[in-house]
């Protein structure tokens, strides 16, 4: 769910081959007779942009189990990544043999997007407080499967009022009833205490539809309480609660953009400064073993392979700082890793690995820690180094999301958590940044002591990436920028 820390979506795959992963997820129906068949089956898969999630397809003759026909490996984010969200990959397995290919596609779930908005007041309801009014506030409980309720949202408190009108409020459909508009929904009234021990007034029921049907007129609901109910012959509520507004809107989403042809361009950056050790010793981050990746490679690789299912061309600028460069041995914080001025693009992960790797051959790890002027460099158009807090601070109103891996020792790390702007937007000279553009991961915090590299990078880069959907909605959000040929349902 794009509005939960992790940009999760639910998308349907739609498959022309057999599908399967490890374990098995699914399989389609059986087409008989045909080389060119057209599966209706779909699979509804939990979409997570920060993770690589992996699929095999695999196409085994239904009547001759024996007689293989092919598979494919593909990456869930080269689906959703690809031109239109369609996919075509040639099946292979069979040794010397064309195997034909497979067409994938896929397509998020409408009721992903809907956003309710809404506003309630209440009238007449029970007095609490010996001392004065309730202080009232609304629970809303989603219904689950097995007849239990999930608490999905809570109002504020509306203080010394028997009558009080609730601010409105926003939240997803599937957050209210899963996607499923007859679902129960649950609401509590209680009047607040101080000590947590918030005194029940009443409760009502409802449902997504029926809310719906009510946008164009006010409809009460009677706060019903159960135990006042059985004990008083007489009782008829304990107050009335007025559905006062009720709207709907499709939001965009992060797939809306992606279809739309928005691509994600990645800049690599790798610090060069002496205080990285010198990379012929195991000491040093750069260090390359003839066994394993240095710590720099690995972190790389674990975010590169997954952000390049985004980027059509998977051409990414590469940049050095902090090093003395050839042939004149001056410090330089912006050069290409492939040693080219005029086009620093690598091809691909493996293309910026092989150029970093080159690069250690050749040039003398220096220093200061300056990486103002390559994000000046991406940001286009900031000629001077300047401050770093300054750069940031400017760089905050573009598209533009920095992703800072620290590698090096602590008092750097300190200074990258000041740059990341989650609880506090960093400012210089009295401006603050526009938006929180930077995320700082400390890499010893994923170093996996038990040797499991792949889980531990897998873990990095989630971290690494976990902010880019929604800081991309935001910035379209904020300059009402639409994906093209997208239109909420």
């Amino acid at each position: 769910d794009k509005y939960c820390s992790r940009d999760k979506s639910t998308v349907s795959l739609l498959t022309t081959c057999l599908c399967l992963s490890a374990p098995q997820f699914g399989r389609t129906e059986v087409i008989d007779n045909t080389l060119n068949p057209d599966f209706v089956r779909k699979f509804v898969l939990d979409y997570y942009f920060e993770e690589k999630q992996n699929l095999r397809f695999t196409s085994p003759s239904w009547s001759h189990p024996q007689d293989f026909l092919g598979q494919a490996f593909v990456a869930l984010g080269e689906i959703i990544g690809s031109q239109r969200g369609r996919l075509e990959r040639n099946l292979t397995g069979v040794p010397g043999k064309k195997c034909g290919t497979i067409v994938l596609s896929a397509e998020e779930l409408s009721n992903c997007r809907d956003i309710i908005t809404m506003q309630l007041c209440a009238n007449k309801l029970d007095k609490k407080d010996f001392f004065g009014k309730s202080d009232p506030f609304l629970v809303f409980y989603r219904s689950n499967e097995d007849g239990t309720f999930t608490i999905c949202h809570k109002t504020e408190v509306v203080k010394n009022n028997l009558n009080p009108v609730w601010q409105p409020f926003s939240i997803p459909v599937r957050s209210l009833c899963n996607g499923d508009y007859d679902r129960t929904v649950k609401i509590d009234v209680y009047d607040w205490d101080r000590d947590g021990s918030h005194d029940f007034i009443g409760e009502f029921a409802t449902s997504y539809r029926e809310l719906s049907r009510a946008q164009n007129q006010f409809t009460v609901y009677e706060v019903s309480n159960p135990r006042k109910k059985c004990k008083k012959k007489k009782y008829t509520n304990s107050g009335t609660v007025t559905l006062l507004s009720f709207t709907v809107q499709s939001e965009f989403t992060f797939v809306d953009y992606i279809r739309g042809g928005t691509q994600l361009n990645f800049t690599v950056a790798i610090d060069f400064t002496a205080s990285n050790g010198n990379p012929s010793q195991p000491t040093s981050l750069h260090y390359m073993s003839p066994y394993q990746l240095s710590s720099y490679a690995m972190a790389l690789k674990a975010v590169g392979e997954i952000i390049q299912d985004y980027d059509s061309d998977k051409l990414f600028p590469a940049y050095g700082f902090g090093a003395k460069v050839p042939p004149d041995g001056k410090v330089s914080h912006q050069f290409p890793l492939n040693n080219n001025l005029d086009n620093p693009n690598c091809e691909g992960i493996e293309g910026v690995l092989e150029s970093y790797f080159q690069s250690l051959r050749t040039v003398q790890l220096y220093g200061p820690t300056n990486f103002a002027p390559v994000i000046n460099l991406v940001a286009c158009g900031y000629k001077a180094p300047g401050l770093k807090v300054e750069t940031v601070s400017s760089s905050s109103a573009l598209t533009m999301k920095a992703g800072q891996v620290s590698l090096g020792p602590v008092p750097f790390s300190l200074t990258m958590e000041e740059l990341d702007g989650d609880e506090v937007r960093v400012s210089s000279r009295g401006r603050y940044a526009e938006r929180d553009i930077v995320q700082f991961v400390p890499f010893r915090d994923y170093v996996d002591h038990s040797g499991n590299h792949i889980l531990s990078m897998a873990r990095l880069a989630k971290d690494v990436l976990a902010e880019i959907p929604e800081q991309l909605l935001s910035y379209m959000k904020t300059r009402d920028i639409k994906p093209l040929s997208a239109r909420p349902q």
